[in-house]
């Protein structure tokens, strides 16, 4: 699905935006880099992504066409690091957060999360929109993916939106911004990546998500209520404490995948990897036999969807291992970070600069590609400009979260099309007053390094 996509954004976009986008790449990187096989390197990667071929092929040729012309490594190498570099306990992290991300969009969690949070803020203004919004906050403790959490949530609250009297624009501009809160929360796919590339604790990852994502999520539902109140838009009928706690009792269960994930990791009980290995397991058992809502003949149907979206994701990160390989042949991270540290941009600089590449960088990439690229020529520097580790991959995270939610590669605006019908140039607009308000958080996180560190250190795992 990821490569599907990355072919789709590409052909989304006009020819002159895609090729103004990627020389604007071209140019911030090649001020790295200004000579010798550093620029070459990147010319060819731009070159062929100028010519329409999906990022992940381009990598992988890239590799290739520099290996075969400019150095004397065999190109056996190549098919051998095809095979090793995915050869990591870690990467079986990502297609068990999928499956359990699959099971938990077809069991029903997402609907008795969503009556769950109505109970709560539906008497507030706008308040069908904020629950959508912690609806998706909750659905993001226990998925990892922002795909499944704009489907399972917005193909539900979207139409109920729109029935209560919500402008769609509105409820789509909500549901698009919220649902990238999938890959910020606990568990989350981009975060195993960027372990993977960095040698990045996944446990001290997946928890220092969490203050970032409640903090987004209580600024989300500030400019939605804001906008609704201004608006005059819906309030709903006050819940009792007695609904609000049934709604509660029937949510529980999906919510108690929070307590395995964060419990077993902090116990010691497994690691990362298995924590998802168990979620995907868990998921399984209450979508079954505890909510009913999914039949076990629609299992294999489930597992064939799972295992074709991580075999996509994978050929990927294929492509990717080989063209960090490739960097660490030619020592490349080490002769941008001597750069970076040459220019004496400092902390603050760096970090800016980070922002700006990241947020280009999102126009023409999806977020995997955009990580295994991006993290181990950044990293380097960031360690030794004394930026920590963990700090770094929740900034790169919440990057992320922007690049989804913006033409012309942006994959939340896709589905959200699907959903609600209308067109990209429709939602662009749509969501504008809350991508804003993902800035304004994207800053915050980017120089408050304790809100990501703080938890993670308190638990001892840094």
């Amino acid at each position: 699905m990821s490569a599907a996509i990355d072919t789709l954004g590409i052909k989304q976009m006009s020819k002159q935006r895609a090729t103004i986008v990627l020389l604007c790449i071209g140019l911030a990187l090649g001020a790295l880099c200004m000579v010798g096989k550093v620029g070459i390197v990147f010319a060819l990667l731009i070159a062929l992504m100028l010519t329409g071929i999906p990022v992940s092929i381009a990598l992988g040729l890239t590799v290739l066409m520099f290996m075969y012309l400019l150095t004397q490594v065999p190109i056996e190498a190549v098919a051998l690091k095809l095979f090793t570099g995915i050869e990591k306990f870690e990467i079986m992290a990502i297609p068990f957060f999928i499956l359990a991300g699959n099971f938990l969009t077809h069991g029903g969690v997402a609907k008795r999360m969503i009556n769950f949070a109505t109970s709560m803020v539906g008497h507030w203004h706008g308040g069908l929109a904020l629950a959508g919004i912690i609806s998706c906050a909750m659905f993001a403790l226990v998925c990892g993916s922002s795909v499944a959490t704009v489907v399972a949530i917005g193909s539900i609250i979207l139409p109920a939106m729109v029935k209560q009297g919500y402008p769609k624009q509105f409820g789509a501009g909500v549901i698009i911004t919220a649902g990238s809160l999938g890959i910020l929360m606990l568990p989350s796919i981009p975060k195993v990546i960027y372990a993977i590339s960095t040698n990045t604790s996944i446990g001290a990852l997946f928890v220092a998500g969490l203050f970032p994502g409640m903090l987004l999520t209580a600024m989300l539902c500030a400019t939605t209520w804001f906008l609704a109140r201004k608006n005059g838009y819906p309030r709903m009928k006050k819940a009792t404490w007695g609904e609000r706690w049934k709604a509660f009792r029937e949510s529980i269960w999906g919510l108690l995948l929070v307590v395995i994930i964060i419990g077993g990791i902090y116990s010691g009980i497994f690691t990362a990897t298995e924590a998802a290995a168990m979620s995907a397991v868990y998921a399984f058992l209450i979508s079954v036999f505890v909510y009913k809502d999914m039949k076990i003949s629609n299992t294999p149907k489930v597992l064939v969807n799972s295992a074709a979206l991580s075999a996509m994701l994978l050929y990927i990160i294929t492509n990717a291992v080989l063209f960090s390989f490739l960097m660490a042949h030619e020592n490349i991270p080490q002769m941008m970070a001597d750069w970076i540290l040459g220019k004496e941009l400092g902390q603050a600089g760096f970090l800016f600069f980070t922002n700006i590449l990241l947020l280009l960088a999102g126009n023409v990439m999806e977020p995997s590609s955009i990580i295994l690229v991006m993290a181990p020529i950044l990293h380097p520097a960031a360690i030794r400009l004394g930026i920590d580790s963990v700090h770094f991959g929740i900034l790169i995270d919440a990057n992320m979260e922007v690049g989804l939610c913006h033409p012309p590669v942006g994959l939340n605006l896709y589905v959200a099309s699907g959903i609600s019908k209308m067109s990209i140039t429709e939602l662009t607009v749509a969501v504008m007053p809350w991508l804003c308000t993902m800035l304004v958080f994207l800053v915050i996180v980017t120089y408050w390094p304790g809100l990501s560190l703080w938890l993670p250190r308190a638990m001892g795992m840094m």
